[in-house]
């Protein structure tokens, strides 16, 4: 390929092979000088950096001088997509804006050869340090194939395939053997999918379930897996010491008794076993590759064996080579005794099946393990596969079903009285055969395999190498999974288990506790009853495998690239669900004990919620059902009966006005949309970072308090804007917000004109923008943050107090601004998390807003809280007409079926107020007042130029009758509900243009002021989201 020309660079920047310092390229924007010009006798890589030198940036570019990088491995070595600097990709600020000498940020250098002449760099303060080891690795053959193959061969092989043959005939038992491995092989398919899905590392099945179906599934089923493995290892020594305790009977030598010599045998030989692995993983290789050679010469002895001519001690026991007539006749079922059934003989033979598991689970043990388990797993299923066919095959066609083992029943061919196949070759098997007593032939012996073979002991041995190699493949596998889960932490009392040792980080303890586990079982002698267990849990693993290919693909997540393209969702789909039904085929109670089992393993995690994200499929899954249902809901028109209250909250940071987010998030909870809005004010570039930074920290810090709500913050210049920014741009499709929530501005009086004029503007933007409105006051205010600050910086002065409005003030030092304490700092009690007990709710409903004023307090009422509440509704009437107003309104109430029974009527809601609360009135918009003397609206308005919040006298003359009615209603609200929990009343609206911010703040202070209870002043947006129709 050709090259891009280079221009010639001076000598002394060419010595940097490509390396330039941060001053370097500075050097054009700062100082005017050409970064080709480094200054005399200083080299690129000077031995005395200057003050931005000291951290360099190696840009392997093709021939400019750029921050900029190429991609390169370590850029995404990362899968957690946090901003790694050491990583050597410059961020987006570096590249995009104005690049400052500010040395903290720079990132330091990336190790490259080609940035020191592929040299090695030594570790500063270490010259000639010894190298690491390196940790032993295996290839696909060493490390999954052959462990494959001597995990799935096992006694079976040996002492039930012929029997199974003889039972079910050479075509069922052919259907027996590719109906399992079926199912095995599209779970290797599985399996290579998801291992090739990305770095695999240590844990095995546990690594490729949990991360691809998560922690709730993958914690369960590696907890399971990994006891499985350790019970499995005593049943493979048991079946080990059975063997070795009948050699020990035929020649009358026990130890002690045939009971005590298993368990005798059994502990020596899981003690060898431990040794072996606790001499490392090249040891234990070794070691299986010596079993392989023994099964292998075994498998060869028996070939070699059916093709030598029969002996007449062996014809007396049933074999005469390969006959036509035999494999004939053994080629039908002959089904016999209690288990004599297809799916009797498939349940028997499929665990020999499996094992397909024990190369992925040392995953962290192999050198490429996305090559080397689809490889070396696809390929130990095919081998013993084969081998499984042959064996069938070729036993059934050389020995017959029955044989007495007696010489004495050699016959003349032709004999009269002489039944059966054996009599063409001479022997007379009739009379065993109808007694069913023969003690050998296919259907009665188990040793076949070693009586065919042409020396019999090399048989024992196969049968001793199958044992010992699935035991020890068993004892190695179990550490290496549960260590995985321990380190991760999911479970509580494991972490102990999770060190490594060694530089395979050998799981010492991992390794002892199988072993303990394994001993414990061996001395029980008697595992007929676990077995199926067993068997159960590692088909749960399959299914899951098979589920997790399905899912991660069904799932169309664009992280699901498997380079292993071979597989089939719905293979996968299949393979889980007939895993499934084998396992209730195998032992409808050892499965419902397994899914018992998985179920409670899930529960517990799913109620802890871990702390981790590993990216899983569910994940995937759970945006899909987000998207497709939040655009399904697009489509569907809305109905008044399916109003759901949707809040957007102007919390500011949520941890500065939790009363405002637990009152909220009470009603909205399980229920419908509440969004927590920030405004940061400010210049973009400044408050951008505090954006990022704060933003998880927030969303952390409701998830503490078991609120359900989203964040959102923007920057602007100011407030208002802002908000409406908030009001414009949230939510979703139909999961928008219809109801502003904010706090109430306790210091309206005292706070920039400026600033009392942008709150009652955000009033009147929601109402244009067709939102509800839901204005909160409380007796000792919203905001919480100086409280919090006096925590941290006991002299913490604000050079000016928080605002009350629940819109985004200024985050003091050290809580919002600091995204790490946020989640863990000392939650505030509000109201709103105490149980009210039988107080009342009351509901002033005094003019119709749509039903909004009387929606909420009954959503509130349902909530355990504040159930046992009484909730009173109140509303205006004249004296003259109370018992037919208040009887309409009970009418209205009842067709809402809200429950509200208890209907108040407020006759002297028109009375004049006491003369002392008007002066008090007057007294608070005395500041605020233009004191026109009543001149025209022309001369008022020039006068009032800049200072739109000026009340004139003719607009107090005109709402004089509105201002009264704010005083008389605080008199009311002091007299009735004075004890209440929670009051809700309508709030008034000014209209605007015509209203002063400085007149309406000056009622919302009126109407709500000296009220112990919280205060809730709603209005809805005049449309009904009450009805009593059903259609």
């Amino acid at each position: 390929m050709a090259e891009l020309p280079v221009p010639e660079l001076p000598a002394a920047l060419s010595r940097c092979s490509g390396r330039f310092t941060i001053s370097t390229l500075l050097g054009m924007e700062e100082g005017g000088r050409c970064p080709y010009a480094p200054s005399e006798g200083a080299g690129c890589d000077s031995a005395h950096p200057t003050h931005l030198s000291s951290s360099t940036l190696c840009t392997r570019t093709f021939g400019y001088n750029t921050v900029d990088v190429v991609p390169a491995y370590e850029h995404y070595a990362n899968s957690k997509g946090g901003d790694d600097g050491s990583k050597g990709r410059p961020s987006l600020a570096d590249l995009h804006s104005i690049l400052k000498p500010d040395s903290g940020r720079l990132h330091p250098p990336v190790s490259d050869p080609q940035c020191s002449n592929g040299l090695p760099e030594e570790a500063p303060g270490e010259p000639g340090r010894a190298p690491q080891p390196e940790p032993v690795r295996f290839g696909w053959v060493k490390g999954v194939m052959i462990r494959c193959m001597l995990n799935i061969w096992g006694v079976i092989l040996y002492l039930r395939l012929p029997w199974i043959t003889a039972q079910a005939g050479i075509a069922l038992t052919w259907l027996i053997i590719l109906m399992s491995v079926t199912v095995t092989t599209i779970t290797g398919l599985s399996i290579s999918a998801i291992s090739t899905n990305g770095k695999v590392k240590s844990g095995g099945t546990y690594f490729l379930i949990s991360r691809s179906l998560g922690p709730e599934l993958g914690g369960s089923i590696g907890l399971i897996f990994a006891f499985a493995n350790a019970v499995a290892v005593a049943m493979h020594t048991v079946g080990f010491a059975e063997t070795v305790r009948d050699l020990l009977q035929e020649h009358n030598s026990l130890i002690v008794d045939p009971t005590n010599d298993i368990r005798i045998i059994g502990v020596v030989t899981v003690t060898v076993l431990l040794g072996i692995s606790l001499a490392g993983m090249e040891w234990e290789a070794k070691a299986q590759i010596l079993f392989f050679l023994v099964i292998l010469v075994s498998f060869i002895n028996y070939l070699v064996g059916t093709v030598i001519p029969a002996t007449a001690e062996k014809q007396a026991k049933g074999f005469f080579s390969y006959r036509a007539e035999i494999f004939a006749q053994n080629f039908v079922p002959n089904w016999r005794g209690p288990e004599g059934s297809f799916f009797g003989l498939f349940s028997i033979f499929f665990p020999s099946a499996t094992g397909i598991l024990a190369g992925a689970n040392i995953s962290g043990d192999l050198k490429d393990p996305a090559v080397a388990i689809p490889k070396g797993t696809l390929m130990a299923i095919f081998w013993t596969t084969m081998s499984y066919l042959v064996l069938s095959a070729t036993i059934g066609a050389c020995v017959v079903r029955d044989a007495s083992g007696s010489l004495n029943d050699s016959v003349g061919l032709g004999s009269p009285g002489c039944e059966g196949l054996a009599c063409d070759f001479g022997w007379n098997f009739t009379a065993c055969a109808q007694r069913q007593s023969c003690r050998y032939g296919l259907s009665n012996y188990y040793q076949s395999m070693s009586m065919v073979s042409g020396f019999g002991p090399l048989i024992t041995a196969g049968i001793f190498g199958a044992t010992l190699s699935s035991a020890l493949a068993c004892l190695v596998s179990a550490p290496k999974v549960f260590q995985c889960l321990c380190r991760d932490q999911l479970y509580p009392l494991i972490g102990f288990f999770g060190k490594g040792y060694g530089r395979n980080s050998e799981p010492i303890r991992g390794y002892m506790l199988t072993y303990v586990i394994a001993v414990g079982f061996i001395l029980i002698a008697e595992l007929n009853a676990i077995a199926p267990i067993i068997s159960n849990f590692f088909l749960c693993s399959y299914a899951l495998i098979n589920f997790s290919c399905f899912h991660a693909s069904i799932t169309n997540s664009p992280g699901w690239r498997p380079s292993f393209r071979y597989y089939s969702k719905w293979a996968a789909l299949f393979g889980a669900v007939i895993s499934v039904v084998i396992m209730f085929l195998l032992t409808w109670w050892a499965a419902l004990i397994a899914f018992g089992i998985v179920i409670f393993l899930l529960g517990y995690v799913l109620y802890k919620k871990p702390d981790v994200n590993w990216g899983s499929s569910m994940q995937a899954s759970s945006y899909n059902m987000a998207l497709n249902y939040s655009v399904g809901l697009s489509e569907v028109d809305e109905h008044i009966k399916n109003y759901r209250p949707q809040c957007l909250v102007l919390t500011g940071p949520p941890n500065f006005r939790p009363a405002l987010v637990d009152f909220v998030g009470t009603f909205t909870k399980n229920l419908s949309l509440m969004l927590c809005g920030n405004v940061l004010i400010g210049p973009r570039q400044q408050k951008m970072p505090e954006s990022r930074l704060t933003a998880d920290g927030h969303t952390k810090w409701l998830t503490k308090r078991k609120i359900k709500a989203f964040y959102t913050d923007v920057v602007a210049e100011d407030l208002r804007s802002g908000v409406q920014m908030l009001i414009q741009a949230a939510g979703l499709g139909k999961m928008r917000p219809n109801i502003l929530v904010l706090g109430y501005k306790r210091n309206w009086q005292t706070v920039s004109p400026q600033s009392l004029e942008d709150y009652v503007g955000i009033l009147h933007d929601a109402f244009d923008f067709k939102y509800g409105v839901c204005l909160m006051r409380m007796k000792d205010g919203l905001n919480v943050s100086r409280v919090m600050q006096a925590h941290v910086n006991p002299t913490f002065e604000a050079a000016e107090h928080p605002e009350e409005n629940g819109t985004g003030g200024r985050a003091a030092p050290g809580t919002a601004a600091d995204p790490v304490a946020l989640p863990s700092e000392q939650q505030a009690s509000t109201i709103f998390q105490s149980k009210q007990g039988k107080k009342t709710i009351d509901i002033y409903w005094l003019f119709d807003d749509g039903g909004l004023t009387l929606l909420i307090p009954y959503l509130l009422g349902r909530k355990k809280r504040w159930g046992k509440c009484r909730i009173r509704v109140f509303v205006g009437g004249q004296i003259n007409r109370m018992d037919e107003e208040r009887k309409a309104i009970v009418s209205l109430l009842s067709k809402f079926r809200l429950g509200f029974h208890e209907v108040h009527i407020l006759p002297d809601i028109n009375q004049k107020p006491r003369p002392e609360h008007v002066r008090r009135f007057e007294d608070l918009i005395a500041p605020f007042r233009l004191n026109d003397g009543f001149k025209d609206e022309a001369t008022v308005n020039e006068m009032r130029q800049g200072c739109p919040w000026k009340i004139s006298d003719e607009e107090v003359n005109k709402n004089r009758a509105k201002s009264l009615r704010q005083v008389r209603l605080n008199e009311i609200l002091l007299d009735y509900s004075r004890d209440a929990a929670l009051i809700a009343i309508t709030l008034p609206i000014g209209r605007k243009g015509r209203c002063p911010s400085s007149l309406y703040m000056a009622w919302l202070e009126t109407l709500s002021q000296d009220l112990r209870p919280p205060v809730i002043l709603t209005r809805g947006n005049q449309e009904n989201v009450l009805t009593f129709y059903c259609q």
